[in-house]
């Protein structure tokens, strides 16, 4: 990712409420772990509402967030977490 697309989702993570220092990277690492489980586990995690994403985050809320942080940066920085994100989402589909 370029340092402009990196020094923004730093000024995002600063002035959103709604965003802390370091989420947005953890949403992205928390989507690509979840996406390459195996299919029995990605079934049997949405079937059984998984109890470990308590502790350890929502992965349906980690990509909700994603897609909230590309809405509101500039659009050529939005192309390049998009990029990243929609290799995760091509896995998941």
């Amino acid at each position: 990712m370029s340092s402009s697309a990196l020094s923004e989702i730093t000024r995002l993570e600063r002035t959103r409420n709604y965003l802390r220092p370091g989420d947005v990277s953890a949403a992205v690492r928390l989507w690509k772990d979840y996406v390459h489980h195996p299919e029995r586990r990605l079934w049997d995690d949405y079937e059984s509402d998984n109890v470990h994403w308590y502790c350890c985050g929502n992965p349906f809320e980690a990509r909700a967030l994603l897609d909230r942080v590309m809405q509101a940066m500039a659009p050529r920085s939005a192309r390049e977490i998009r990029q990243i994100v929609g290799r995760f989402d091509a896995v998941w589909n």
